[in-house]
């Protein structure tokens, strides 16, 4: 039996990258598991890429394949990665979640296994209402959702500054996007991607 897990992310910078990397890693230590990358389509041009200063970053994950809205049928798992604007995804996740109609009426996602992740400039610059925002989808395709458990002893690392919700996982990007996930940060992504890896086995699995 096969189950597969499919993490999609946008990133501009290239930290929520890192961490879907990390939340695949995780999904594929599960036996019986395929967990397969994506990314959402970029909406912004190739000029405004360059102003931002995001076109050089975004080199580093050209290679990924762009997601399509109705491959999540096929999906036993769906992780959604997004940057916060203003507490809530970007509108590049955005317009891709708003594709996904059809799917909403036809019930095709119904019972499947969906948890978020994100980054933020600052300590507190919108990462649970960013989650908890992106959340709205997967109630709304009737999926059960999933986070980071408190067995992943990580979210209560205080000896260093980190990311880390039991609403998924998260990273701290600086205000110019100067600092890259750390070791704790990445070692709760992998617990996020093991965790939704396994719920997603168990159900599968009946």
């Amino acid at each position: 039996m096969s189950v597969n897990v499919q993490v999609i992310f946008y990133s501009a910078y290239g930290h929520v990258y890192r961490l879907a990397e990390a939340i695949v890693e995780g999904a594929a230590e599960v036996k019986g598991v395929q967990a397969e990358l994506y990314q959402v389509r970029e909406t912004l041009s190739d000029e405004l890429l360059e102003k931002i200063g995001a076109a050089e970053a975004r080199k580093a994950f050209a290679h990924v394949k762009q997601a399509d809205p109705q491959q999540l049928a096929d999906a036993d798992a769906i992780v959604l990665g997004s940057p916060t604007r203003y507490g809530s995804a970007t509108s590049q996740m955005q317009a891709f979640l708003d594709a996904t109609g059809g799917l909403w009426s036809s019930g095709a996602l119904i019972g499947k296994v969906g948890s978020a992740f994100t980054s933020t400039a600052s300590q507190h610059g919108g990462q649970e209402t960013t989650l908890l925002s992106m959340s709205t989808f997967f109630f709304h395709q009737g999926m059960l959702i999933a986070g980071v458990p408190y067995s992943t002893k990580e979210l209560l690392d205080l000896d260093k500054v980190s990311g880390g919700t039991p609403y998924g996982a998260t990273t701290i990007a600086g205000p110019k996007g100067e600092r890259q996930p750390n070791a704790n940060e990445l070692a709760i992504a992998r617990a996020q991607g093991r965790h939704v890896a396994e719920v997603a086995s168990r159900l599968k699995s009946g």
